[in-house]
């Protein structure tokens, strides 16, 4: 199978690459810019299967193809996860957020292989995804929680946020006045409303801020462990699956 990345941050697609060598499949190029990837598709042979980013340095992924008339079945990276998903809905074979989790890497390489391979390939329409992708960086990402509390409601800015966790079935917001919150939602939802650029789910339990990381310790089995300001109750381990990714994010 042909594979190629197109992903304007290396250490990212690096990262990719090394979870797509776990699967068993091999990259062959690796581009970084909508300029390269044009000059790349206009000398070679389309791929079976792009890994694009919908974000590069210089434009939207999706001006390649303006000159481009694309041949290979798509599979979408990004951190906006509502732009993604309007894409997703237009044809393309699936969509990954970053930071990608394994399983679901799976999942799509997965799909892709599942389809009929005599069916053609997906014709998507860039030109209607570009129109629906206006300004994606400028996606609004929480900026306070409403905590009920009796019969008041208490407003907690996201810079107050220390970390959120789970347990026992709720999820809690901890600040960095040593303050513990049940919140009305999951980490999993939350990782769709944070800034992924400033927040990082460290593990199933813990979904933690970059400036509340007082110090990062090596721990047992390749894991790494992170001492918040306050926050004792538990231990706050970057699973092992999740280190080289933490890392990047760290930059």
């Amino acid at each position: 199978m042909n594979i190629i990345i197109i992903e304007d941050e290396k250490p990212a697609a690096r990262l990719l690459q090394r979870k797509l060598d776990k699967l068993g499949l091999k990259v062959n190029t690796m581009l970084h810019s909508v300029e390269e990837s044009i000059h790349w598709f206009n000398d070679n042979p389309h791929p079976d299967l792009v890994f694009l980013d919908i974000q590069l340095s210089d434009g939207l992924s999706f001006e390649i193809f303006e000159t481009i008339d694309i041949k290979s079945a798509i599979i979408f990276t990004t951190a906006y996860d509502e732009y993604a998903l309007r894409a997703f809905k237009l044809n393309s074979i699936d969509y990954l957020l970053k930071p990608i989790d394994e399983e679901d890497l799976l999942i799509a390489v997965n799909k892709f292989k599942s389809r009929n391979s005599s069916s053609p390939n997906l014709s998507l329409d860039f030109e209607m995804i570009k129109k629906m992708l206006v300004n994606p960086i400028d996606k609004t990402f929480k900026k306070r929680f409403t905590i009920k509390m009796g019969q008041q409601l208490k407003m907690i800015a996201i810079e107050e946020v220390e970390c959120f966790y789970s347990e026992n079935k709720g999820t809690y917001l901890h600040t960095f006045d040593n303050r513990d919150y049940l919140l009305d939602t999951t980490l999993e939802q939350l990782e769709t409303e944070l800034d992924p650029a400033a927040f990082y789910r460290v593990s199933r339990k813990f979904i933690i801020p970059l400036k509340a990381i007082k110090e990062i310790q090596m721990h047992s089995n390749s894991r790494l462990k992170v001492i918040l300001p306050t926050y004792k109750d538990d231990e706050v381990i970057v699973a092992r699956e999740r280190v080289n990714d933490f890392k990047d994010w760290l930059g």
